[in-house]
């Protein structure tokens, strides 16, 4: 598996794209956390298998997983972490592909972080200084700072 990611790193994006639409369903549902911290910052992950390696913590939904569910149980895989859901954020569909995103506000609850095979690092970033990554995480972590705080 590890192999399999870190060859997928390198294909060229158009390729990516290419054989995840052949091999995906229809729809892909994922789910993402946005993890403050009580300076603002936001948790993000340095993933192994991606171009631009920084990105919000996020994974597929398995089927007949509950979306709640699956948040907890990626970020658990990906850190060795537990977090809980303080609420539902939005739910997004992507411009350029078929890809639903339902993400939450979360808070890590306990555990220290272990890397595992898609994710070797994780750290807190000011919002205004976000890392080298994928444009629509920016947006989406832009929009969310910018949320009246009764909604946070």
């Amino acid at each position: 598996m590890k192999t399999l990611l870190r060859l997928w790193r390198f294909m060229p994006i158009w390729l990516n794209f290419l054989v995840a639409k052949i091999v995906r369903p229809l729809f892909l549902v994922a789910v993402a956390a946005l993890v403050f911290d009580e300076q603002g910052q936001i948790l993000l992950f340095k993933h192994t298998y991606r171009k631009f390696e920084w990105g919000i913590p996020a994974g597929g939904l398995e089927p007949r997983e509950q979306p709640a569910d699956a948040i907890l149980r990626e970020f658990c895989e990906e850190t060795g972490m537990q977090i809980q859901i303080e609420k539902l954020l939005t739910v997004v569909s992507a411009r350029e592909d078929h890809h639903i995103t339902i993400v939450y506000l979360c808070k890590i609850v306990s555990g220290e972080f272990k890397a595992s095979d898609e994710v070797s690092e994780m750290k807190y970033f000011d919002v205004n200084a976000l890392p080298k990554m994928l444009f629509a995480e920016k947006e989406l972590i832009r929009w969310a700072v910018e949320l009246p705080m009764t909604e946070n």
